[in-house]
Formats: structure tokens, C-alpha cells, sequence
């Protein structure tokens, strides 16, 4: 494996992230509120409904992958797969998470425990339910 890895980013064969695309109920609404939640803006919206969100001023397949919600008429049945994971980058954790939560993020018990040493992070849902972590540490913003 290590073999075919050093091959292809020898050769510059490699592969990125672009979009990441949430199904959803009600794109516009769930996107609006994504963009609150990560200080995006509204890049585009298809006719099929889908709205595509990403940092202000940011070029089509920039450096930050964006997010497109497509619309969908049932959620997908049992646990997702891959959830985001959010740090602040202007307030601590507990800040972070009163102004998620007065935005109509809600708590979800997915087995984790309480908040510990060991286990700092907070797991949250947006107003459809989709699953996010909000870490403990700061990082720097864009």
C-alpha cells in the first residue's frame, strides 16, 4: 500500500474533497442555518432545490470544501455514517456551545457519557437532526 501512495503523489495523482453534500428535508432552511452555525454564505441554487454554502468570497472548488444540501422527501433511515466535527475559533467551548444551541441545536445522547478529560467533545444535532460534534479546542478562523 505504502508503494502505490508514494506512486501516485510522485506522479501528482491524488484526490480532494470538494463538497460535502447533506440530504435533507428542507435545503434552504438547513442551509441557512448551517451558514449561521460556520459564518458561510448562499454560493448557489440548482432547480433541483439543492443550496451549495461556503466561506464568504471563495472561488468554486476552493481550498475549503463546501456544502450542498440536497433536497430529499424522507431522511435516511438509521445512524449516518460520517457526521462533522466543529471547533470555535473565537470562544471557548462552553460559549461555542450556548450559541449553537440558542441557534436550535439540540443535545443528543448517542452513548458517549459525560463530558470528561478524556471525552471533550459535545454531541449536537442541527434542526433536522443530522449529527455534529463540537470539539473542545480553538483553532484559528479562515
Amino acid at each position: 500500500m505504502a508503494t502505490v501512495v508514494a506512486t501516485a503523489l510522485a506522479f501528482g495523482m491524488a484526490a480532494r474533497i470538494t463538497e460535502l453534500v447533506l440530504d435533507c428535508r428542507d435545503p434552504a432552511s438547513l442551509a441557512a442555518w448551517w451558514a449561521e452555525v460556520l459564518g458561510y454564505e448562499v454560493l448557489g441554487t440548482e432547480d433541483d432545490g439543492s443550496v451549495e454554502i461556503g466561506p464568504p468570497g471563495q472561488e468554486p472548488k476552493g481550498a475549503v470544501p463546501t456544502i450542498v444540501f440536497g433536497p430529499v422527501s424522507e431522511p435516511t433511515p438509521g445512524k449516518l455514517r460520517l457526521h462533522l466535527d466543529l471547533n470555535a475559533t473565537d470562544r471557548d467551548q462552553d460559549a461555542e456551545l450556548q450559541r449553537l444551541l440558542s441557534l436550535g441545536a439540540t443535545r443528543v445522547d448517542v452513548g458517549q457519557g459525560p463530558l470528561s478529560d478524556t471525552m471533550t467533545w459535545h454531541v449536537l444535532a442541527d434542526p433536522e437532526g443530522n449529527e455534529f460534534c463540537l470539539l473542545k479546542s480553538r483553532v484559528d478562523p479562515l
